[in-house]
């Protein structure tokens, strides 16, 4: 951990840019209302933004679906109004990071519609291979998005790997030329003064073979291509040729990493990973099924990967993620819950990674109906569920468990029509209800928001050494409890949370202990002589 890095002491903020601010009423997010509100996240105490993508693209996935590295999506902005986002950003002393989508491109990607000539140079891009036998794909690997994940040309009579949609081909990272493309995009966006970038799948990008996967109910054939040599190579190649030669920061999407891999990432290759575990907590294997008693994973994984790794980004939330409120709260302590995992957030040790909304307490929205859907997965598993033979309630519901469109609802602003994120009504995704009570306008008058709480507690975490850069030290507690020490040059502080809607008793270690309250989610919440915890109370200490 070195404390020079910018990232090492600082805080993200996600932004997803569809759904921030709509700056020119067609009912979608751009850069220039990214740019409007340079002061509210500024005023929060951020340090670095990182944008889920303003490419162009076909929006089969809206923007994780790239046709083009070198540009803007006309629907967000132009390159005048990126280069615009950079300056006012870096004169409020915020930095940009990008995301890198380059497992795979669009397939209205020019290199992928050359590669459809077995004689173009592009045809070695992508990974192209015969079928097994007529009709049959080359493997029986299957699709995140739901399928096979091969797509047949006849005119080729090949199929070409989609490890995600059929619209977005995967790029052949054994050959050198789509690693000299790369480094070309790295270089561009670097130059222009972005930070860094966070790198979608990036643990998948290499495919080590491509024999049958073993049979799973979730995803087929990730034991060939999920952390293989290949992979740790190129990152580490990228770090050497690209990433060491600026002042820059990458943080890599790592889908079921374990913690010799993530070592191995953390090691030369990248400077932080996301790991799964935690936001796997309250999930099944299948995961449209959900866990009632999520709290002892939960707490596990968070505790493993704080010994395992000396640092590490830290989140609960982001655009692929329902909202934590509502998984790892309760409606019913809306705003004591939302401090309470805020608190944990930014205590943690680690770089944390805040998701827009999440600092004011958005909670996901009510179950969509089918006509409101736009995360292409939902589609599929709809009709894959209704084919099976559930009801139409039922498949929207076990749909709604892993719905990444909760995450991806405009920003509420305020209790306006469109909750101020836009002057058209006609909003991509739908408008959460709640936002006449839950908006950035009411809660940043309101003393005792969850907006103004994340205020203090960012604060407080960047002017407190032992908070920010301080050893962790879990204390031993049963499940509903989470407690942890931060010590660092002479200052100890104590983290006590209680990740429950209903009043626990403290073991006799934590009644014993004696200090001063520097911040909690009560008011007037002390420590000594403490018995037992409130639903959800979390509380900050200085222990003398």
């Amino acid at each position: 951990m070195d404390k020079n890095k910018p990232f090492v002491g600082g805080i993200v903020y996600q932004i997803y840019p569809r759904s921030f601010k709509d700056s020119n009423g067609d009912g979608i997010g751009d850069l220039p209302g990214i740019v409007s509100k340079l002061d509210y996240v500024k005023s929060l105490g951020i340090d670095i933004i990182w944008l889920s993508p303003v490419y162009p693209t076909p929006n089969a996935d809206f923007g994780y679906d790239i046709s083009d590295y070198k540009a803007i999506n006309p629907e967000l902005g132009t390159m005048e109004d990126m280069d615009r986002l950079i300056l006012e950003a870096r004169k409020r002393g915020i930095r940009i990071v990008m995301d890198l989508v380059v497992n795979h491109t669009s397939d209205e990607h020019p290199w992928f519609l050359a590669s459809k000539d077995p004689n173009s140079p592009y045809h070695d891009y992508y990974i192209y291979k015969r079928g097994k036998k007529p009709g049959v794909p080359p493997n029986n690997w299957s699709s995140n998005f739901g399928g096979p994940a091969w797509e047949y040309i006849p005119e080729l009579d090949e199929w070409y790997l989609h490890l995600f949609s059929k619209k977005q081909p995967d790029l052949n990272w054994r050959n050198p030329k789509v690693l000299e493309e790369v480094e070309s995009i790295l270089r561009f966006w670097l130059d222009k003064g972005i930070y860094g970038f966070r790198c979608d799948v990036i643990n998948q990008i290499y495919k080590e073979s491509f024999d049958d996967g073993k049979w799973k109910p979730w995803l087929i054939g990730q034991e060939h291509y999920l952390m293989k040599e290949g992979n740790h190579l190129i990152l580490k190649r990228l770090h050497d040729d690209v990433f060491a030669h600026y002042d820059c920061m990458t943080v890599g999407e790592t889908y079921d990493v374990d913690f010799e891999n993530a070592k191995r990432f953390l090691d030369g290759e990248l400077d932080l990973v996301f790991q799964f575990d935690t936001m796997n907590a309250d999930k099944f294997i299948v995961p449209i099924f959900v866990r009632k008693h999520w709290q002892p994973a939960f707490k596990k994984s968070l505790i493993g990967w704080e010994g395992a790794v000396d640092w590490n980004a830290v989140y609960l939330e982001n655009h692929d993620q329902k909202r934590s409120v509502s998984r790892f709260g309760s409606p019913g302590f809306h705003s004591l819950s939302a401090k309470m995992l805020g608190t944990l957030l930014l205590t943690l040790r680690g770089t944390p990674f805040i998701y827009q909304g999440e600092e004011i307490g958005m909670v996901d929205y009510p179950l969509f109906k089918k006509k409101e859907y736009q995360d292409p997965v939902n589609f599929w598993l709809y009709g894959l569920l209704r084919r099976i033979g559930f009801s139409d309630n039922r498949c929207l519901k076990f749909v709604d468990n892993m719905n990444r469109d909760h995450a991806r609802i405009p920003m509420q602003w305020d209790e306006t029509a469109a909750a101020g994120f836009s002057s058209n009504q006609a909003t991509w995704l739908p408008v959460h209800p709640n936002h006449r009570e839950i908006n950035v306008a009411k809660e940043e008058i309101d003393g005792e928001s969850i907006l103004n709480y994340y205020r203090k507690l960012i604060a407080l975490r960047k002017k407190d050494g032992a908070l920010t850069y301080g050893s962790f030290e879990p204390v031993k507690t049963n499940s509903r409890i989470f407690a942890f020490y931060r010590r660092y040059e002479g200052k100890t502080r104590f983290v006590l949370l209680n990740l429950t809607a209903r009043k626990v008793g403290l073991p006799k270690q934590i009644r014993s202990l004696r200090g001063e309250v520097l911040l909690s989610n009560y008011e007037g919440a002390g420590l000594t002589y403490k018995k037992f915890l409130r639903p959800y109370e979390a509380l900050i200490a200085e222990i003398r």
